[in-house]
């Protein structure tokens, strides 16, 4: 008699959730390599789709003359990004990205080039202290850590590169928000996806994506994340709204994992 297989629900890769946080932003702090440093919250931060990073630090940060005096005027470092969570929850932290490898102080044409490419990327009135009270650093990746609910693990850079963020990356919070606020009933209507032993617990939405959506369920014996699969990946609003209602309207296995 052969065993019974369960089918994992499909998930975005390692690369394409690296992918969405590094889009989303979040909170940054770079980390030297020095253990007397302290952690260090960029002006602004920008991650490349191949894996370097544009920070940019007031002139006068210790960093910055650091940076000049080092050999190859390079220093080890450790960008660190933190996904908040879209609501308020007793665990705030979605996901954590770490980039290390080393920073280089840019300086003349090459900090130039470097803030037009992040503004192409991502406007920001912050750009405009470049060079006016602001320095430009560059973190070359030399290796990207990964650690969400979907799991803990390395990205392979090429890997990075190659993937696209989530088409819902940048619009999931804004929609878990008001799913949370001004839908209770439609979050209570998820409720009966869960299994039997979580249903008594506070159920909260965590996340969004093609495929499918994530629940964290607070309840007195710790925090459980559930994804909910969609029938199929999606790629637009409508069929990502035909996928919720489908999930409101009828029963449908959900994934647990315990947090």
């Amino acid at each position: 008699m052969g065993e019974t297989t369960i089918r994992r629900p499909a998930t975005p890769s390692a690369a394409e959730r690296a992918r969405s946080i590094a889009k989303r932003g979040g909170r940054a702090a770079l980390l030297p390599a020095d253990e007397n440093s302290a952690r260090i919250a960029p002006l602004l931060h920008h991650v490349h789709a191949d894996g370097s990073a544009t920070v940019l630090l007031a002139d006068e940060h210790p960093l910055i003359a650091a940076a000049w005096q080092a050999p190859r005027a390079e220093l080890a470092a450790v960008l660190e990004l933190t996904d908040p969570t879209p609501v308020r929850l007793r665990e705030p932290v979605r996901g954590l990205l770490w980039l290390t490898g080393w920073v280089r102080l840019l300086d003349g044409a090459e900090a130039r080039d470097a803030v037009l490419a992040v503004a192409d990327e991502r406007p920001d009135p912050r750009l405009l202290d470049a060079g006016h009270g602001a320095s430009v650093l560059r973190l070359e990746s030399a290796s990207l850590v990964l650690a969400d609910s979907e799991g803990t693990g390395s990205v392979d850079p090429a890997d990075f590169q190659a993937a696209t963020p989530d088409p819902f990356c940048m619009q999931e919070d804004a929609w878990l928000r008001h799913l949370e606020l001004s839908h209770r009933d439609v979050v209570g209507l998820l409720a009966r996806h869960l299994p039997e032993k979580l249903r008594g617990g506070h159920i909260r939405p965590l996340g969004l994506d093609k495929y499918g959506l994530r629940l964290r369920v607070e309840s007195a014996d710790g925090d459980h994340d559930v994804r909910l699969a969609f029938s199929r990946p999606v790629s637009t609003t409508e069929h990502l709204g035909a996928e919720l209602r489908r999930l409101v309207g009828c029963p449908f296995l959900a994934q647990q994992r315990q947090g």
